[in-house]
């Protein structure tokens, strides 16, 4: 088993098409609405949401993000363009649980019907910094909290456009097997790494969920993006975690400055594992234009940071 995509060898046609027709379209996630479509509008807090909407639209609804590819999600501040292209949605679809803290603003100027497709996770709480107790809105990042997106993502496309049911239903069970694969790979190559070492250690505190689900203990430097950068003490409690561990790997986000994780792995002896992705897609030609890219791309990097093999 050299990586994911050679694993499920069984589904490797449909998924490199799956994914290179979602490479083509991904460009239009954060365009504005075509003048002449007449299908309904879906607007979305962020990319990932965005590119999971278009999974289970089957092509019936327009989709686009709010937010563009590379944007920290956490510090946004809606634009004028934003409010005009919100004027025209049908439905807007958040994460919730306190991610978009500026989203308030925006909706409450809109008219349209807002969906939460966290609702029926069960939250982890971050555990330090200014928001601790809240819950970490990071869900999307198990692919078992993923299945649930899916789920609540179909119920309000059927709700907007009931004709649609059947193409929903069936759109979200091919994307949830999909999804689950992921699960499946991270549970069968974790599974010899030892006890000891099976630790995720990130800058931000944002692998909550996908550590619960794969059985690694958490570890960051910061709890949230919004909070800066880390403090002497994190730093200190990180690297000497990484060393009485023998954490072979650790890990920062595409979306923040990793020289204080990278000062880390000096002190440590660890290694720096790629770069994961997180709160955005990339742009279509990037590494991660999907969801399903982001995800497997982050559980290879994981996989080949704790076993030295993808």
């Amino acid at each position: 088993m050299s990586n994911f995509r050679g694993n499920h060898s069984s589904h490797a046609g449909p998924v490199v098409l799956g994914s290179a027709a979602l490479a083509l379209t991904a460009c239009a996630t954060s365009a504005a609405p075509a003048a002449d479509d007449d299908r309904p509008l879906v607007l979305t807090t962020f990319t990932v949401i965005a590119d999971m909407v278009r999974n289970v639209a089957d092509d019936r609804v327009q989709v686009a993000s709010i937010t563009r590819p590379g944007a920290d999600i956490h510090l946004y501040e809606p634009t004028p363009d934003d409010l005009v292209r919100g004027q025209d949605a049908d439905l807007i679809i958040e994460n919730g649980m306190g991610l978009e803290a500026w989203f308030r603003q925006f909706t409450e100027r809109l008219d349209a019907p807002t969906a939460r497709i966290s609702d029926g996770i069960d939250p982890l709480p971050i555990t330090s910094g200014d928001y601790e107790g809240e819950p970490n809105p990071h869900a999307w990042m198990s692919p078992d909290n993923a299945l649930v997106y899916v789920d609540n993502i179909r119920d309000a496309l059927t709700e907007l456009d009931p004709e649609g049911r059947d193409a929903y239903a069936q759109a979200a069970a091919d994307y949830r097997e999909r999804i689950e694969e992921v699960g499946t790979y991270l549970d069968t190559r974790l599974a010899d790494v030892p006890d000891t070492s099976r630790a995720l250690v990130t800058c931000e505190g944002a692998f909550s969920y996908l550590a619960r689900d794969a059985d690694l203990t958490e570890m960051y430097l910061w709890p949230v993006n919004s909070e800066g950068e880390a403090t002497p003490q994190q730093t200190a409690a990180v690297t000497e975690f990484v060393r009485d561990n023998e954490v072979p790997a650790l890990f920062c986000e595409s979306t923040v400055n990793d020289s204080t994780q990278r000062s880390v792995a000096r002190e440590s002896g660890a290694r720096m594992g790629q770069t994961l992705y997180v709160d955005s897609l990339s742009d279509p030609d990037g590494p991660v234009p999907t969801y399903l890219d982001l995800i497997r791309h982050d559980a290879e990097a994981i996989v080949d940071g704790l076993t030295g093999t993808p």
